[in-house]
């Protein structure tokens, strides 16, 4: 048990029942206990529960998590220990071991018994004590989820003496739908056969808190002339809205609602007049609190198996996408390479590849496909498979028409790739085709320059776009710097971009650094400049150095001489 003690003074209990219970900011992380302070981390805390010990572990909570003053990384919680985030006039959170918690409750209990036993004739005071006990023990029990909430419906329609009763559960739209439907004695009723009071329900979810009719011919004339009341000759009418972190109030006989997310509602009926002593209306405040932190507590755990299923899927498919990166750059006989990749998320729309055509000519390329994620990721797998088809000799320009028509047939797919791809020949003789994609950078002669600006448009975004390969003459040593936007468009904590200025100026004079160094270089500069900040884009960078056959690699001299440095016709092409 967590007694949680808001920085009003304000106290209320939360029950761990599931393990790992989540605790931090906001729902939308699958968090099972909410706590409303800005400075407290959406993914904060979590306790795991392992046998009859509870242990605390810090999901990363900015300012740190704190056991009674002490900061901790992980602990096992005792008894009375006070949970603290690092922050004054915040949330504290006491564990209540479960020893302690019937310590403390059993006062409690006994008061209610002195209470109810006064205040009620005969036996029945006893009774329904009884049946809100055994509610409340069903929160910790082992059962199915189903037979929790069956058996509570039961509890519902045995305290009301009602005909029927329904438990209607909200879908993800909000919609209604009968989870339950129950008759007096625990009989099983098909949901089918019941048409609860709509104009009931819709007046309980306008309110926000239970309509309890004792007598219809009394109630608001809407209710009296609703169709199916006046169908089914009812009398009275119970409907009780489940919303998320509901909380019972002691002083009143109503259920008094901190509205979070909803849940449904709990529908109850007669033909018979009732009549409602102030206990039946807590018993049923009390049922309708218990009802939704199941229904809550159920949820969350259904969203948090979700987010382990999903992360199992997406390690998944990262381990396939990275296996099929280069990892082991093999020395080819004209050039040397490496390169590297880094998705901002944990699948990615970056790759690249370098792959043999022949003993004398190798592909290479680089690809930023639009977006990121598994989609993206995807989209990365099936170009990869599409152009090694050029290793069985098939034309690179019509391999990317194909492509390009492919994407663009199926607009369903909606994503594009920008792309540059390159074959280099034992003589230097590069061919290219640039998609749309940012410049390399050729380093010769110690000067950095964008020298692949020809181009066409990215695949996959217009249907009429020719591909046609252009060519260029690399002299031994030459050096091409291939990087997706990661880099270029990396910003810090002001949001300036890294740019390609910056780039080039890096790389300038960098004439005879090994490319592993040179690799390092940019990273090393790249997360320098963004000083930790936030990246929306996945990182890819690869570098490719030409070197003449019979050279050692580095800025190796080829053997023959006085090769041209550049076919300027061929870049007009």
């Amino acid at each position: 048990m967590l007694e949680v003690v808001s920085p009003d003074g304000a106290r209320r209990y939360a029950r761990v029942v599931q393990s790992p219970f989540m605790i931090g900011r906001g729902a939308e992380t699958g968090n099972h206990l909410q706590l409303s302070d800005r400075r407290i981390s959406r993914e904060c805390a979590a306790i795991i529960v392992e046998g009859n010990k509870f242990h605390l572990e810090d999901r990363g909570q900015r300012r740190g998590l704190y056991v009674n003053n002490e900061k901790v990384e992980s602990r096992e919680l005792q008894d009375g220990d006070i949970i603290t985030f690092g922050l004054e006039d915040s949330y504290e959170i006491v564990f209540r071991s479960s020893a302690g918690t019937h310590d403390e409750d059993l006062p409690h209990l006994l008061t209610r018994i002195e209470h109810i036993t006064s205040s009620e004739p005969g036996s029945g005071g006893l009774r329904k004590l009884n049946m809100l006990l055994e509610a409340t023990t069903l929160l910790h029990s082992q059962l199915p989820l189903d037979s929790v909430l069956g058996t509570m419906l039961d509890h519902a329609v045995s305290v009301t003496d009602a005909d029927r009763g329904l438990l209607l559960e909200a879908d993800a739209a909000g919609k209604l739908q009968v989870r339950f439907a129950r008759r007096a004695g625990g009989m099983r009723l098909p949901p089918e056969s019941l048409t609860p009071s709509q104009t009931a329900i819709q007046l309980a979810l306008r309110q926000g808190r239970p309509v309890i009719t004792e007598d219809v011919a009394q109630a608001d004339m809407d209710l009296q002339i609703a169709q199916s009341v006046v169908a089914q000759r009812l009398r009275s009418v119970v409907v009780i809205p489940l919303y998320a972190m509901s909380r019972a109030n002691t002083d009143e006989s109503m259920v008094d609602i901190k509205r979070g997310q909803f849940l449904g509602v709990i529908y109850l009926d007669s033909r018979r007049p009732a009549a409602f002593s102030k206990l039946d209306r807590q018993i049923l405040d009390a049922l309708a609190a218990d009802a939704a932190s199941i229904l809550d507590n159920a949820r969350l755990v259904e969203r948090e198996r979700e987010r382990q299923r999903m992360e199992q899927e997406i390690n998944i498919a990262r381990d396939i996408q990275q296996a099929l990166l280069p990892r082991d750059f093999r020395e080819y006989p004209h050039l040397s390479v490496t390169g590297i990749n880094f998705p901002c998320l944990s699948v990615g729309g970056d790759y690249f590849d370098v792959f043999p055509l022949s003993d004398n000519r190798t592909a290479f390329l680089i690809a930023d496909v639009s977006g990121k994620g598994l989609g993206a990721a995807l989209l990365t797998t099936m170009l990869q498979g599409a152009l090694s088809a050029m290793t069985l000799g098939t034309d690179p320009a019509t391999v990317f028409n194909h492509v390009n028509k492919f994407l663009c047939s199926h607009a369903e797919i909606g994503r594009y790739a920008t792309m540059f791809f390159g074959i280099l020949d034992r003589n230097g003789h590069l061919e290219f085709i640039n998609a749309g994609h940012p410049s390399p950078i050729l380093l010769r002669r110690g000067v950095a320059e964008e020298a692949f600006a020809e181009g066409s448009f990215p695949v996959g975004l217009v249907p009429e776009a020719e591909y046609t390969a252009v060519c260029l003459k690399l002299e031994p040593g030459d050096t091409m710097v291939l990087f997706s936007d990661g880099v270029t468009e990396a910003m810090d904590p002001a949001e300036e971009l890294y740019g390609v200025p910056r780039l080039r100026e890096l790389l300038h004079g960098r004439l005879e650094c090994p490319l592993e160094d040179l690799q390092k270089c940019v990273l090393e500069s790249v997360e320098t400049f963004t000083r930790g900040a936030s990246q929306a884009d996945d990182l890819t960078l690869l570098i490719v150095r030409y070197r003449a056959s019979g050279t050692n690699g580095g800025n190796g001299q080829d053997t023959d001489t006085n090769l041209p440095a550049t076919d300027e016709a061929s870049l007009s092409a």
